[in-house]
Formats: structure tokens, sequence, C-alpha cells
């Protein structure tokens, strides 16, 4: 990408925060007044373990440098879905990104997958998938969601026990739609050639422009130009995806569709905790964990899961959120009424609310709600949970959906790639890139990427979106999605092209048996609903 090209790029409103795995810096805490103060150094986050949707560091120090052989490795495969068998091409390359003078200054390393055998690209849709992190690979979408190999996990999507194994993807995309797996920049194998260049694209608008940049340059390298085109994001991938669209609606490039999973366009609704909102928009997941695990009130525990969290979205936008703007001016009587209903619908203990002050963060609730079982739920998928150690710990000291999970995804996508793809190389594949520390490109405020999503559907008519969100994922809550889209000004003839799906899973929701059918159906309804009409061509 060149140099110019940057510079030219209207400035996109960044992100303070890290997505998932991730705390909040500490000047969040002290509320709104900490925006008067002089600016700081958004505090680095730290060092996590695997990644679909967080950052850290991995690895043997920053994703720089190194040769790259440019040579795409192509081999020929087949894969038997439901009784058919796809003949399919797999591509396993790296894209140059070049600058003004022609110079490469990056490589993005890409696995790609077009079905044999079609002779009209322009009836072939074409997917773009990423993870998110910032800083994570394809890995978890590739191997987990679209791809047509995966690794045999527990029904739950915990981890069995090893060795692992692989299997054919029964719900891969692959029949519906060629895909491309991008990791971007300082992930996977992606290397920029200096820390200058990866300084520039470790950021926001940055990450934008670079991952903007390869699909430009795949679309007219492999004359895709009539192809219909849908981008798949997961967690920061929703937020990448967004700025996409609305990034290169400027440059020609317009999207039948984009799929958001784990989604959070604003991070206010899910990081802030300056007012009283997050805690609202994170109270019907936090009960639906509870009611999963069996801990709220029997007569509730009664009911099915939607019809319950219903009930507990009309509480925390009503009678909770009535309680919370209150303050300590909140009558005894009227607090003692909201502490009784948070303990029904929450499983917590009664002193434990009230101590909390009627408000606690994820971190605290993954620890305290299987407390007298000596156990932890995962912040990503709350079904999942695992011993705690000493029973003393306030908040979680691990997130068992994530240690249950790394390791099979990992020994399985590095000995596909040599033993299936054929691609060998000696460099480290970060499932979690050398990417921090991470240009937010704002200081004390909150990143927002709905005008951005916005823009792409006001000057594309065509273009729709769905939303997968799963009812036990504490990193993305489902009603903070709800409430963005709720507040993002559409036109009413825009708001019908924007589909809504729910799960009964995580944030991860396709490691779940039942859920990862459930998507592959969803994405098929929804690409047969945005391709155009041949009466329309």
């Amino acid at each position: 990408m060149s140099k110019s090209h940057l510079r030219g790029t209207p400035t996109i409103i960044a992100l303070l925060l890290l997505l998932p795995g991730l705390e909040p810096p500490r000047a969040r805490a002290q509320g709104r007044a900490a925006q008067t103060q002089t600016p700081a150094t958004p505090t680095q986050p730290p060092a996590t373990p695997g990644g679909r949707g967080r950052g850290g560091l991995a690895g043997p120090g920053p994703a720089v440098g190194g040769e790259v052989d440019e040579t795409p490795v192509v081999t020929h495969h087949s894969v038997t879905v439901n009784g058919k068998t796809l003949n399919y091409t797999a591509t396993a390359a790296q894209m140059p990104l070049k600058d003004a003078a022609g110079e490469t200054e990056a490589h993005i390393f890409y696995m790609a997958y077009t079905l044999d055998g079609v002779t009209d690209p322009a009836r072939r849709p074409l997917t773009f998938c990423f993870n998110g992190g910032p800083g994570s690979a394809s890995m978890w979408v590739h191997m987990g969601g679209m791809g047509p190999r995966s690794p045999r996990l527990l029904p739950d999507g915990g981890m069995p026990p090893p060795p692992y194994q692989m299997k054919d993807n029964q719900d891969t995309w692959l029949d519906q739609t060629d895909l491309v797996f991008i990791d971007p920049v300082g992930t996977g194998y992606s290397r920029a050639k200096t820390v200058e260049v990866a300084r520039r694209m470790n950021g926001v608008q940055g990450d934008i422009q670079s991952v903007g940049e390869f699909i430009r340059l795949y679309v007219v390298r492999n004359n895709r130009e009539l192809t219909p085109l849908f981008i798949a994001g997961e967690s920061y991938g929703t937020f990448r995806a967004a700025g996409l669209a609305g990034y290169l609606i400027d440059r020609g490039i317009a999207f039948n569709g984009v799929v958001l999973i784990g989604t959070t366009l604003n991070l206010e609704t899910i990081w802030s905790r300056s007012d009283d909102l997050v805690y609202q928009l994170e109270l019907p997941t936090y009960a639906a964990d509870a009611w999963y695990h069996k801990k709220i009130a029997a007569d509730l525990q009664r009911k099915d899961l939607k019809s319950f969290l219903k009930e507990v979205e009309g509480f925390a936008l009503g009678e909770y959120a009535t309680a919370l703007n209150k303050g300590d001016d909140l009558p005894a009587a009227e607090r003692k009424a909201v502490i009784d209903k948070l303990v029904r619908y929450t499983g917590l203990d009664s002193h434990y609310v009230d101590e909390s002050n009627l408000r606690w963060d994820v971190s605290h609730f993954t620890r305290q709600l299987l407390r007298d079982k000596h156990q932890t739920i995962g912040r990503y998928d709350g079904r999942l949970v695992a011993p705690s150690g000493l029973n003393v710990g306030e908040t979680s000291e691990f997130d068992p959906s994530s240690s249950l999970i790394t390791p099979p995804f990992t020994a399985i996508l590095t000995n596909y790639l040599r033993s299936e793809l054929g691609y060998k190389t000696d460099m480290y594949y970060y499932p979690n890139g050398g990417v921090q520390p991470w240009d937010y490109g704002v200081q004390n405020g909150f990143g927002d990427t709905t005008a951005l999503l916005r823009n792409a559907l006001t000057k594309n008519p065509y273009m729709k979106v769905m939303i997968a969100a799963g009812y036990y994922d504490l990193a993305t809550p489902y009603y903070a999605v709800e409430h963005t889209f709720n507040h993002m000004g559409l036109h009413p003839e825009m708001r019908k092209r924007i589909t809504w799906d729910f799960y009964e899973a995580g944030h991860m929701l396709y490691i779940d048996g039942s859920s990862h059918a459930k998507l592959k159906h969803d994405f098929s309804e929804f690409v047969a609903g945005s391709l155009p009409r041949p009466d329309t061509q």
C-alpha cells in the first residue's frame, strides 16, 4: 500500500481499548472526570494466550521482518459434506503490500479455498474471513467455523483428550461460497518488513487500510471483480468488517453482505464504567449463564431461556436502570426489592449483590457464580467451567473457555498447514500476533464504528448485514449489540436489511455442535437473500 494512499485516507474513529480478554485502562474507572485531565498513555493489556477476539503478545518476540517466500502453494482436495463431495483448490500464500516506490513493506498470509468446476464466477460468492484481537490470526473461524476441515471437539466445544484429531467440517461454508481466510499483519505468518511499518499497520486505521488493500489485490489478481462479495468477521473482526465496508465502498468495492459474529461496534456499551448503562446491558447475559448452570430461582428455571431473558431485559432497562440512576438516593425499600430480583435473576448471594452496590463486572461474575462449587465459568462462553485454585480470589484467574480450546486448535492448524496444504516454513505462526502496542488513535474515549457501517449501508442500497450473537457470551453481550443497532439512526429501509440470529452458545458460537449447524443454515439463508435476483441483473 502506498504511503500517499495512507496519508490521503480520512481518519477513522479508533479504539482506546482492546476487545475480549483485556481489562480497560485504569483511567476509565475514574469516571468521566478523567476525560478533563491531562491525557495519559492507555494502559497496555497483559499477554493472553489463544485468541479469536483478543489481543496480547504471544510467541518469540514481535512479528516483524524475516524472509518471506511469495510463491503460492496450490493443492487440490475433496471433502464430503452431508453425503455430497466437494472438489476444491486450496491456496496458501503471502500477498505483498507495496509502498509508493513499489517496495514491499509487508506481507499478509492467507488461505483460500475455491470450488472446482465453477464456470461463471459472477454467480459464485467470495467471502473474506478473519478473527479479532487486535492480534488474532484467522485460525479460529478457519478451523472452527467455515473451513473444510476442523478439529474434533466435545459437543459443547470443550477440549477432548490429546492427541487431537481432525475431521471433515460438515458445516463448512464452501458449498455456498469461496473462502479467503486473512491473517492481518503481525498475526499468523503475516509480517511487516520493519518496526516502523508495523507501528503504522498495528492500529485501527492502518489495520483497515492494509486489510482493505489485501482485499483489493486479491479481487483484482484473481479476476473476481464481478463476483458477489461478502465479509465475515468475529469480535474485533466485526469492528474491522464494519470499517472495511465503509472504507472500501468509497474505493469502488461494494459488498453484498457483512456477517458479524460476536459483535461490538461501540465499545462504550461493553467497557464504560463511568455510567451505569454497561451494567444494564450485561445483566441479561449474566442471567443466561445463571440459567444454564441452574442457579436462578426455581420458578424461573422452569421457563425457556428466551422468555426468561425477555423478562430480564425489561427489568434491566426499567426497574434496574431507575435504581442505578438514583445512586445513593435510592430508598432502602426500593434497594431491597431490586436486590431480591437481582438474586432471582443471577443466582448471586444477596449480601454479595448489596456489598457490590448492585454493580459488578464480568471478571467478578465469572468467579462468583459457581464459587460454592470451587469453579470458574468462561468469559467467552459461560457454559464452560474449570476448577478454581484457592477459593479466595475476588476475580477469575483465567478463562476456561479459552484454555480448553487453544491446544486442539493450535495443534491441528500447524499440522494441517504442513501435512495437508503442503505449506512448509520455519516461521512462527502467531495465533495471537506481536501487534502491541496497538494504536487506538484516541485517548480518554471509546471507539465507535457505527458511522462507518452506516456509511456503507447508505451508499450501498443492496448490502445486507447478518448479526450472530451467543446468549452465553460475556465478551460481547448480545443485549449491548441490540442497543448499539437501536441507536445507529438507521433509516427504516436500512433496518430491513439487517438479520438477527441468536444462539444458545458463547462468543465462538461455532464450537458448539448444534449452534455450528445453525450458523451454517443461517448463513446459507443470508447468502441466498443477499444475492441479486436474475431479473435485476
